[in-house]
């Protein structure tokens, strides 16, 4: 058993070292492939450029060395192109062989060192040679290149010409020295061709770029001289002349425009447009054109503020009047409230809150006054253009109807005092004359009995007349107590007017039926008991237990007695 065991543990052994071993081996088998993968791809790259076009390309050049400065630029590159290739190439070539070495031994760290101190080199050389045949083709395909674009820019010159031909009577006087530009955009299409056919090719550059240069300036010039020759001879000098024909005349009406300083900017602009023709002559034409624009749209700004000044003095005179007749009103109203302050006060227990909203309403107008007055009149030499007046006379007019509604309120508590005075006069007038109605009726009927409570209310009635008296002839009236004092008043003589009418009413019904019923007295056994009993209520002052006592008797005998005693007593009454 021990002997199977220890048979199986040495195979297990020796399977794990076979496997390890395998797996080391195909490790080192794929780093090796990957390894020799990249130094191959290498080795393609070093002779590429081994063999790279700027050979053939500095052919091409010793076919132009015609003059010094391209000689020595040929001899410069043939220099780069002799050092990459006797030099740098051999130099990738033994470090690819170092690499292969250090690979062979399965020294992969060496060899991975190797190969990318290869790959930085053969990048270093890469690029010196694509930027050395870049140098060369420049020269070696100038021609070709710089034949298109300026056959491009001739037909740009034509077209610009062509333009100028066209509009060339909106260049007025500056025609001659645009044409003169073309001339010399000319001339050096000229200077092109001599340079290729002395094979100059080092000076193409710099003469492409000149030519541009012109064609690009001249394409503003033909586009912006039109507008900056319109606008500088017509459109901004009769500009100037319509607003110094306008300014004048508004000045001669009353218009303090000052402040626009017209005359001074009208000369600024006559300045600046006299250096932006001087510039555009040399054909210098930065931001001229926008600068004219910027004219234009000021002196339009300047016929705008015209208007608004038109417009303001329309207003302003029309809220002048307005403000300058309510303030005179208000000053009045005011300054006859003061010199009636004491009347007012001996006559009405005005509060200390009400005296001084009056004071702060006089000391308010006052400043308002004051302010109003400081104002410059309209046609004062240092007088304020009619807009700022406007709004100073707005602001005014808005703190006046301030003013006003606070004034407007104290006239009305004034008022309504006067008017609870006058209204409490009336109301006493009428109340007495209630009182004095209810006295008459009580005389004119002479009822046999009249309770003790009606006398008390009667005194009454009379005392709270004599308290509005009272109120009334104080000085000053405290309208709140006087308000109370009439309404008291009036509650109490409605309340005895009402008692005594309803208690005659009711006393000259049963007085009615009682003489009504007598005569059934002897018809009716016990009626006339009845009767007198009825009598004896109303000798009493029981007049309502006595109508109904009577109305039950007589409603046996007569159905409906009441409603005919009713309707004979509206009758009595409307006689």
């Amino acid at each position: 058993m021990a002997d199977n065991l220890t048979l199986v543990m040495a195979v297990i052994v020796v399977t794990a070292i076979l496997l390890t071993c395998v797996v080391i081996y195909l490790i080192r088998n794929v780093k090796t492939k990957r390894i020799k993968k990249i130094l191959s791809d290498i080795e393609i790259e070093k002779n590429k450029i081994d063999s790279s076009p700027v050979i053939p390309e500095l052919a091409k050049v010793e076919a132009y060395l015609h003059n010094e400065k391209l000689q020595v630029m040929y001899n410069e590159w043939s220099e780069r192109l002799q050092n990459i290739r006797d030099t740098q190439i051999p130099k990738i070539s033994d470090m690819i062989l170092e690499a292969e070495y250090s690979l062979s031994q399965n020294d992969y760290k060496s060899a991975i060192y190797k190969v990318v101190k290869l790959e930085m080199e053969l990048y270093k050389v890469k690029t010196k040679a694509e930027f050395l045949y870049g140098e060369v083709k420049e020269i070696t395909s100038s021609e070709e290149r710089s034949r298109e674009i300026i056959t491009e820019f001739k037909i740009t010159f034509r077209n610009l010409h062509q333009k100028f031909q066209d509009t060339k009577e909106e260049f007025s006087s500056l025609a001659p020295i645009v044409q003169k530009q073309f001339e010399s955009i000319s001339k050096r299409f000229e200077d092109f061709e001599t340079i290729l056919d002395n094979n100059e090719y080092t000076e193409v550059n710099e003469v492409v770029k000149v030519i541009d240069d012109f064609l690009k300036h001249m394409t503003i010039v033909i586009d912006e001289i039109p507008s900056i020759v319109l606008l500088s001879y017509n459109v901004i000098p009769k500009r100037i002349e319509e607003i110094e024909e306008v300014y004048a005349r508004m000045v001669k009406s009353g218009y303090p425009l000052e402040y626009l300083n017209v005359e001074y900017n009208i000369e600024e602009a006559q300045k600046k447009i006299g250096d932006i023709l001087v510039r555009t002559k040399n054909l210098d034409l930065e931001d001229s054109l926008f600068e004219l624009k910027v004219l234009l749209e000021y002196f339009d700004s300047t016929f705008s503020e015209f208007e608004k000044e038109k417009t303001a003095r329309l207003k302003y005179e029309e809220l002048n009047t307005t403000f300058k007749n309510k303030l005179e009103k208000n000053n009045s109203v005011v300054s006859d409230i003061f010199v009636q302050m004491d009347d007012i006060k001996s006559v009405y227990d005005l509060s200390e809150e009400d005296i001084e909203v009056l004071k702060t309403i006089d000391e308010e107008l006052k400043e308002l006054n004051k302010t109003y007055d400081m104002l410059p009149e309209e046609n004062s030499s240092n007088g304020f253009a009619y807009s700022r007046l406007l709004k100073e006379v707005e602001t005014l007019s808005v703190a006046l109807i301030k003013l006003e509604d606070k004034l407007n309120n104290s006239l009305d508590a004034i008022g309504n005092m006067r008017d609870d005075e006058a209204r409490a006069r009336q109301q006493f007038d009428e109340i007495k004359m209630i009182l004095k109605d209810s006295r008459f009726k009580m005389r004119e009927y002479n009822l046999p009995f009249v309770p003790q409570s009606y006398y008390v209310e009667l005194k009454e009635a009379a005392e709270a007349l004599r308290e509005i008296a009272k109120e009334l002839d104080k000085k000053p009236i405290t309208i709140s107590v006087l308000n109370t004092r009439v309404d008291t008043a009036r509650d109490l003589v409605i309340k005895l007017y009402t008692r005594t009418s309803e208690m005659l009413k009711t006393a000259i019904m049963a007085e009615t039926a009682i003489i009504y019923g007598n005569r059934y007295r002897s018809n009716y056994e016990g009626l006339s008991t009845k009767l007198n009993g009825s009598e004896q209520l109303f000798l009493t002052g029981k007049y309502q237990e006595s109508l109904e006592l009577t109305i039950n008797l007589l409603g046996k005998i007569e159905p409906g007695i009441y409603d005919r005693l009713v309707a004979l007593h509206k009758l009595k009454e409307t006689e």
